[in-house]
This record gives structure tokens, sequence and C-alpha cells, in this order.
């Protein structure tokens, strides 16, 4: 299947991937996996005062982590990201809105 992801970190810097993944329930658990130990150690923060974690948060924190410098600079890390986020989230197109804290698909 063929996935777009978006990201938007301001009104200037966005980069935007177009990825083939294999839809598994597997894959989705694998991708999940991911985001919590990209989550673990980029030593992310929780955007919640409750301190609770979702999937979403995790897309957003990773996304903020790494920047757009980082992502720009790292295909091999933005194409980890992007195919992770389609699949994680099962959808065929992901926007990710970094300064409105907002995961779309």
């Amino acid at each position: 299947m063929r996935g777009t992801v978006k990201i938007i970190f301001n009104g200037r810097q966005e980069i935007e991937l177009d990825v083939d993944v294999q839809h598994a329930p597997e894959a989705t658990r694998a991708a999940r996996d991911w985001f919590d130990h990209e989550w673990e150690r980029l030593g992310c923060e929780p955007l919640r005062p409750s301190g609770k974690v979702l999937l979403l948060d995790k897309i957003l924190g990773v996304a903020d982590a790494q920047g757009y410098t980082g992502f720009a600079q790292d295909q091999q890390a933005v194409g980890a990201f992007a195919r992770n986020a389609v699949l994680a989230l099962e959808r065929q197109h992901v926007t990710v809105d970094v300064p409105g804290l907002v995961v779309g698909y």
C-alpha cells in the first residue's frame, strides 16, 4: 500500500514523504513498538498534564525531537518515521502538525 506523510514544523518548514508499506497485524504492532522505543531514546516528555502518553503524543514527540533539520539531514530516519506512522495508525495519509499538536489522517 502507498502512503503519504506530511510533517509540519512551522510555516516555512515541512517535509512530505511517500512510502510503500505492507499492512499486517504484526507490522502495526512493530510500528507502535518503534514509536515507544524512539520516544524513550529521544527523551521525549508527556504533552498532557496527567502524564498519560498516547500513540499520537509519541508521534508528535518523536517528530518534535528529531526536528526539521534532523529529518532533512537523515533520509533513513524520516523514512522510518513515515513508514511507521502509516503502519501504526493504519492510515494512508498522515499529517503531523508539530506546532499545532495535531496528528490528522
